[in-house]
């Protein structure tokens, strides 16, 4: 079986939620606990033996992308319109390749296990896509009432379980999507149609950490962790 071994973290949003805090930080260098959110992801993925990363960037880029360079890790710039997820991973793919891959969105913390990990151990060589689902108990700082279910392990829409911004996905039917503008949304469809979109419940808590509540709900439950 392929483990995933290259992975993409979204950071090329706007940090339109943040208000002022991004007013001049784009968002994945906000601080979380001490350090910027995505020294977080990027630990999350090094630690599951991750060894090529991707970030793409486009908001304030002089302000992030030395950071990332320090940190070896390669740059996806995305100019001048942003690309949105699923087209920000097709521009990528050059250096990701056409293997299985971890995306990652910067902006949530994972305050238990490591998701990656999880995503890892529960790949399987049948799946096109296996994303990191948060029960509504579990997850803080956001107001969704949910987004999927999980049916015999695969991922219907509707439902309780809210997608925590982490998964396995495959990238080989990627051009099936002809536009080079997309949610990863409109991929996951065409996943799910196929059988193909399954869902794995994280046991730990969550939260969003993509406006400036969700930041001191996690940073309480940081302290107690």
């Amino acid at each position: 079986m392929t483990r995933p071994r290259a992975a993409m973290i979204f950071a090329a949003g706007l940090g339109t939620r943040m208000g002022e805090l991004c007013r001049d930080v784009p968002k994945p260098m906000v601080p979380f606990a001490g350090q910027p959110m995505i020294s977080h992801c990027i630990g999350l993925l090094r630690n599951a033996g991750i060894t090529t990363i991707v970030a793409n960037t486009h908001h304030l880029t002089q302000r992030i992308e030395p950071f990332l360079q320090s940190e070896g890790i390669a740059i996806s710039r995305e100019h001048p319109e942003i690309l949105e997820t699923g087209g920000g991973l097709k521009a990528a793919l050059p250096v990701l390749g056409n293997t299985p891959v971890i995306t990652i969105n910067p902006d949530a913390a994972w305050l238990g296990s490591n998701p990656v990990m999880a995503l890892i151990d529960a790949w399987r060589p049948e799946m096109r896509a296996l994303l990191a689902l948060v029960p509504q108990s579990l997850a803080h700082g956001t107001s969704s009432m949910g987004d999927f279910r999980l049916e015999s392990g695969r991922i219907r829409r509707g439902g309780p379980l809210i997608y925590g911004g982490a998964q396995v996905i495959r990238t080989d039917q990627l051009d099936e999507v002809a536009e080079n503008v997309f949610s990863l949304n409109v991929y996951w469809d065409l996943l799910s149609e196929a059988d193909g979109l399954h869902g794995l419940v994280y046991d730990g808590n969550w939260c969003d950490l993509g406006h400036p509540e969700g930041l001191r709900i996690a940073e309480g439950i940081a302290c107690h962790v």
